[in-house]
């Protein structure tokens, strides 16, 4: 996959319609210092840019795959252009991940709006409830995250309770 040019394309429709986005996933780990392999592009966007967006990748080419309330993916047929995942939020959980977001260099040397790491672990944090055959592997992004400096331990915490796992939070504090 052609990295930077799949961020261009998503990055152009964002900026034309002025809606917030972040990109998450490995590049957002990468932003972190946390270098790990990957396939696709992640990308946090609003809720109500979901219709427009679905409409503009299918333009663009891209087939979807899967598409809900709270997430799409997508794939070109042309594999520079790969496949693309989208996490939607609104309401409040939208304003504080988007109004925290911050530039970082992305694939290319693009600029790209990358969350804050507490929000990257509520994130993978909520991904493990939903789907445990994540947990080894986001566990381990998530205490990477947790041991930055600065990291937010009662906010993370916060997560971990909220979705139920707080034993799982515990557990990677024994181990730091």
């Amino acid at each position: 996959m052609e990295f930077e040019k799949a961020l261009a394309l998503v990055s152009e429709f964002f900026r034309r319609e002025q809606s917030p986005f972040a990109v998450i996933g490995a590049f957002a780990l990468q932003a972190y210092g946390l270098t790990r392999a990957t396939q696709d592009l992640d990308f946090a966007a609003e809720a109500s840019a979901q219709e427009k967006l679905t409409a503009y990748l299918s333009a663009c080419g891209y087939e979807t795959l899967h598409r809900s309330a709270g997430y799409s993916n997508h794939l070109h047929s042309d594999p520079g252009l790969g496949r693309l995942d989208f996490v939607y939020v609104d309401g409040p959980t939208a304003e504080i991940l988007f109004g925290s977001a911050r530039e970082r260099l992305g694939p290319g040397g693009l600029r790209v709006p990358v969350p804050r790491a507490e929000h990257l672990i509520a994130l993978k944090v909520h991904g493990i409830r939903n789907d445990p055959s994540r947990t080894f592997r986001d566990l381990a992004d998530i205490q990477y995250l947790m041991g930055l400096p600065g990291a937010d331990l009662e906010e993370i915490r916060g997560y971990f309770e909220r979705d139920g796992l707080l034993d799982r939070y515990h557990e990677l504090r024994k181990l730091s």
